[in-house]
Order: structure tokens, then C-alpha cells, then sequence
């Protein structure tokens, strides 16, 4: 009886001490959004720092600041964040209290003005008489030239814990701040897709595999949420070095020589918020066929010392089939096939229309800061005092150029200017407008030619008069830096090929992935990967898939319950997620699955160890 007690209080306790940290991090999440657009965005200053602990109910000296904001700082994360404030509590009545009797000497429960300006403008963190001011101007806690200090502590807490309130609501009420829990990947591809009637999951190990990678006798710098006794689960994937890329795409020549082809390109690009954004198509076939389809980096030839940033971005398509109505598009299959950097996939469609919705993990295409030697010249002037564009400006142009000549024809159609437009000013350019780009620049066939391009950017330029800034707006949309190179943009190409019928490829729309790209994922993972239930937690499953060079898990919470699951990579080895996080969590919603994260080798050429625990907070 009493063993069954000391159970029963061991698992109140630990309850307990599962709910205060789910409160913790939510608390955390909602001070970090409050402050920064996205947790995967970065603190970039000492300003921001102090600004985004006073949002978590803290009031850090300049002391503290210092104390986490050293010489060699240049950002912290969100993880940082979590982790000073397990450090720094928040101030109680009676800590507060104590540090104004120090001052109150005769324990009167006033501090006379002149005194509190004395303190406050010479101690410490010195305060200016104006900011001194608005304190002692304050009716609730001054009364005939005095300070209630007891008054003052409880309306300090209470506000405290106001600014506190209103994060956390301002999240529950904001569905883009939801998506963006803790270390979540941004909208496009973080949103919770909801369960349809219960499955049993294909493929379910029960026992949690704890393995650390061989010879590999690190502990842990944190403690894992198996060794503190929450429900988890680990996984561990070895790869060999350049294994992930010897998966065979096996596309015969000499059977496919007859097959019909279709080519499309296309973009990624990278917004500001580290969302992803691209082409999607509509792919048309006229009979059932069997079918190859392909998807790779656009290779364009750079001058010499000059490399191909985008090249190692990881890419994949998702195909699926337009039903009667579009709103319920079916998942077919997708890209899973790898040879060097293609991906591809091959099999039997049956007629009608399919859309193709490009992907990548964001583990390569990603915010990096680096440091840029000096701006690129876009623009000079000749003998004569006109403006013409720098050798270095036309050869990025020329590269635009081909990125958004979707058909390859060496020419831009209506269409596919305004594909251009839509990305650099977010406006299209009509019919007339059209037939004044025709009047003014080289066009053939109604479609502009290179060197009408060209004319069009310096048209651009003389209405600024040699001003490059609108130049500048036009290269930094589409990924490059300033030193005109393209860092944030990844340009692609489609290939489909057909045995028995002509297929037809077309882009639609230039916008980020959204839930259907995001449940296709999902299912994707569901449907190939391998599933573990998290111990004593059998409503939770983490499904782990590998393909080519990518690992991807899947949070599944089949429960009534949001959950919030803990993710630790802390012995993966040569690797990196698209999160830029080792460790985080992440919220599911009840009855839906999210993606958990993408993992990549950072090296290709040498072995990886994909290892992480998740576990319930």
C-alpha cells in the first residue's frame, strides 16, 4: 500500500512537473513571437535581447544583458532564449520589497521623491530625472511628494504579469504566430494537417531505440526527455559518405528515345521570413501512360570564379491528382528517386490533370549571414555621359533572363513576364502596358528578346537617373546579394516524359507550398516511412522516412489533446536541419500530424548519423 502511494505521488509529481514546463515554453514562445516574426529568427542585438526578456516578465539590468550579450555575441536564438530564461526569474513581492527596505530605514513603507531620485539617477543603471519622473508622477503609488513602495511592487507584478497575458493571447488569437510554435518551421510547410478517421499505423515499433552512434561515449550536454522519464522515443540512421546520392533514377535512353517531352523551370525563393516560395504547375495528360518525371537544379554556366550556390539545394516534386473539384487534391506518389542531383520518378498515370508542386527542406536554401567585401557597381556612365549597364549587372541579368523563361524558348511570353513582375514589384503588367513594352523594346512574336530585357533595366535606371535602388529592389527579391550573387534562390528545372500521348506542363501560380503541399508531405512520410510509438504515450507516433539524401519526421497525435513534443539532435553527427535548431519543440495540434523536421548530411562526402530523441513534454 504504501509502495502504491509513493507511485501514485511520483506520478503526480511528475505531471506536475510536465505541465510547469509546457507552461514555461509556451511562455517563452509567446514573449520570443512577440518581439521576432518567426522562432527561427534570431536576436541580433543587445536592444532586442532586453526588449524580448521584458515581453517574458523580466527586467534585466544592464548587467544581465552583458552577462549573455558578451564582445563575441552576434545573434542567439530561440533556444538561447529558453535557456536564460531558466536562469534569470522573474522578481517576487518579497525580493522587491527587501531592496526598497534597504532604503526605508525607518520601515515607514515610503521612499521620499528626493531620496528615490538621488538613488535612481546615480546607482546602478543610472536613470535620467524624465524617466525618475514618470515613475513619481504616478497617482496610484505617490501621495505628498512620497512613494508607497507596497503599492508600487504589486502594480509592478501585476503589470508584469499583464504583458505576459497579452503575448501569450496574442498568439492563441493570431493563427500565422500558432503555426510558428517554439523552433516550427514557418507557414508553408509547419501548418498541423488534421487526421482523417483512425488508421492503424503501417509499420509501428513499440520499443524505443536508444543506440548512439558507434564508438560515439558523448553524454548528452542536456539531459534527453528518455533519461528524465517522459515518454519518448529515439531513432538512429547511419549513412555512408555519398551513399544518399547513388539511389539509381534508371531512365533508359534507348527505350525513352521515342517517349514525347515537356520542360518547365522554375524557382525557389527565399522571403524575408524564412518562408519558402514557388512555381506550381498543372500537368496535363491526354491518355494513360507511363510516365518519367524529373526535377533538378538549373545549371547555368557562371563565369570563371563564380559557382552555383543553388546547385547543392535539395529538390523534389509532389504529384497529385485534380479530382472534380481542385479544393481535394489526391496524393499520387513523388520524387523519391535520386541520382547525383536529380530526383525523379517513374510509373503509369491515367489521363486528365495532375499539379506538380516543387519542394525543398530549407536545409540549404536559408538565411545566411555573411559578410560582403563591398557593394557590386550596376550601372556607369560612358565618354558621352550615358548610362550603361556594368558587365557584371548584364551577366545577372542574363541569368535572370534564363530562370524566368519557363518554356526555354529564348524569349519571355506575357505570362512569364509577369511571373518576373509579380516577384520584384508584386503587380502584373497588362495587355497595354504590353503593347508599350512592344513600341519601346526588341520583341519577337510578341515576346521580348534578351536585349529587350536588357533596354527595359536601363530604361529602369535613366528614370532614376543612374540611381540603382529600384535595380537594387529588382535583384534582392530574386535571391541575389550584393555582391550579385544568387544566395537566396534556387532556380530549377522539370522534365516529363511520356510513352503514349504528348504531356503538357504549365505554371499557375508563384506562392508558398501551403496545406496542400504540407499534407502531401505528411502523407508522403506516413505512407513510406517507418513508425515508432513513443512510450507510454501510444497516441503519439514519430514517422522517420529517408530519401536520397533527406531524413524527414512526422509528429502523428492521434489524441484529444494538443501536444507538445521536445526534439533533441544533440548526437546527430554531420548534420544539419532545416530549423537551424539542435534542440527544440514543437505543438501538435489534436488529431493532425506535423512535419517534426528535415535533416540533410552538411558534408556528402563523409558519413552521417542522423540520431534524435523526441519526447512529451
Amino acid at each position: 500500500g504504501n509502495q502504491k502511494a509513493t507511485h501514485s505521488e511520483n506520478s503526480q509529481g511528475k505531471k506536475s512537473q510536465h505541465a510547469e514546463e509546457a507552461i514555461f515554453y509556451m511562455n517563452c514562445r509567446a514573449a520570443y513571437l512577440t518581439v521576432l516574426k518567426s522562432s527561427l529568427e534570431n536576436i541580433k542585438s543587445k536592444e532586442q535581447l532586453s526588449l524580448v526578456l521584458q515581453q517574458a516578465g523580466r527586467n534585466p539590468s544592464q548587467k544581465t544583458i552583458n552577462k549573455y550579450w558578451t564582445s563575441q555575441t552576434t545573434s542567439l536564438n530561440f533556444d538561447d532564449f529558453c535557456a536564460i530564461l531558466k536562469k534569470e526569474k522573474p522578481a517576487t513581492k518579497n525580493e522587491l520589497l527587501k531592496a526598497f527596505g534597504k532604503i526605508d530605514t525607518d520601515k515607514a513603507g515610503y521612499i521620499l521623491h528626493d531620496d528615490l531620485y538621488k538613488i535612481l539617477t546615480t546607482r546602478g543603471d543610472k536613470m535620467t530625472w524624465e524617466e525618475v519622473a514618470t515613475i513619481t508622477k504616478q497617482a496610484d503609488f505617490n501621495c505628498s511628494g512620497k512613494l508607497d513602495y507596497n503599492k508600487f511592487c504589486e502594480l509592478y507584478l501585476t503589470t508584469s504579469e499583464q504583458c505576459c497575458k497579452a503575448a501569450r493571447d496574442r498568439l492563441e488569437v493570431d493563427p500565422r504566430l500558432r503555426q510558428q510554435q517554439f523552433g516550427n518551421q514557418t507557414e508553408s510547410s509547419s501548418e498541423g494537417i488534421t487526421l482523417p478517421v483512425s488508421k492503424p499505423s503501417p509499420r509501428i515499433s513499440r520499443k524505443a531505440d536508444h543506440k548512439l552512434a558507434k564508438g560515439d561515449s558523448r553524454a548528452p550536454s542536456r539531459p534527453s526527455s528518455a533519461q528524465s522519464g517522459k515518454a519518448s522515443t529515439s531513432t538512429t540512421v547511419t549513412v555512408g559518405a555519398s551513399c544518399s546520392r547513388n539511389t539509381k533514377l534508371i531512365i533508359e535512353p534507348d527505350t525513352m528515345k521515342e517517349w514525347q517531352c515537356a520542360q518547365s523551370k522554375g524557382c525557389f525563393y527565399l522571403e524575408e521570413d524564412g518562408e519558402i516560395i514557388s512555381h506550381k504547375y498543372r500537368l496535363h495528360l491526354p491518355q494513360r501512360s507511363a510516365v518519367c518525371i524529373t526535377i533538378k537544379p538549373l545549371n547555368i554556366p557562371q563565369a570563371e570564379g563564380k559557382s552555383c550556390h543553388w546547385l547543392s539545394v535539395d529538390t523534389a516534386l509532389f504529384i497529385l491528382k485534380e479530382n472534380e473539384t481542385q479544393e481535394n487534391l489526391q496524393l499520387v506518389s513523388f520524387t523519391e528517386l535520386q541520382h547525383k542531383e536529380m530526383f525523379g520518378w517513374r510509373g503509369e498515370l491515367g489521363s486528365g490533370v495532375y499539379w506538380l508542386l516543387p519542394f525543398t527542406t530549407g536545409c540549404r536554401l536559408r538565411k545566411v549571414k555573411t559578410q560582403i567585401p563591398g557593394e557590386a557597381k550596376l550601372v556607369w556612365r560612358d565618354e558621352d555621359g550615358e548610362l550603361a549597364l556594368t558587365k557584371e549587372f548584364r551577366a545577372a541579368l542574363l541569368d535572370i533572363f534564363e530562370t524566368i523563361d519557363l518554356d526555354g524558348n529564348g524569349l519571355l511570353s506575357l505570362e512569364e513576364y509577369n511571373f518576373f513582375e509579380l516577384r520584384t514589384s508584386g503587380e502584373k503588367c497588362d495587355q497595354e502596358a504590353w503593347a508599350v513594352c512592344k513600341e519601346n523594346f526588341e520583341m519577337k512574336k510578341n515576346e521580348l528578346t534578351r536585349q529587350g530585357f536588357m533596354d527595359l533595366n536601363l530604361m529602369e535606371a535613366n528614370d532614376r537617373d543612374g540611381d540603382p535602388w529600384d535595380l537594387w529592389v529588382t535583384l534582392l527579391s530574386l535571391g541575389y546579394n550584393k555582391a550579385l550573387e544568387m544566395t537566396e534562390a534556387c532556380p530549377f528545372v522539370i522534365d516529363i516524359c511520356a510513352e503514349r500521348c504528348k504531356p503538357r506542363i504549365k505554371a499557375i501560380s508563384l506562392e508558398p507550398g501551403g496545406s496542400e503541399l504540407s499534407r502531401a508531405l505528411c502523407r508522403s512520410v506516413v505512407n513510406k516511412g517507418e513508425a515508432k510509438v513513443l512510450d507510454g504515450s501510444e497516441n503519439i507516433i514519430i514517422h522517420t522516412y529517408k530519401s536520397g539524401s533527406r531524413i524527414t519526421s512526422v509528429i502523428e497525435n492521434k489524441s484529444e489533446n494538443k501536444v507538445i513534443i521536445h526534439v533533441n539532435n544533440e548526437q546527430c553527427k554531420n548534420c544539419l536541419n532545416n530549423r537551424g535548431l539542435t534542440v527544440f519543440a514543437v505543438e501538435v495540434a489534436p488529431k493532425s500530424m506535423m512535419v517534426s523536421q528535415h535533416v540533410m548530411p552538411l558534408n556528402e562526402q563523409e558519413e552521417w548519423i542522423y540520431s534524435c530523441v523526441h519526447s512529451l513534454v
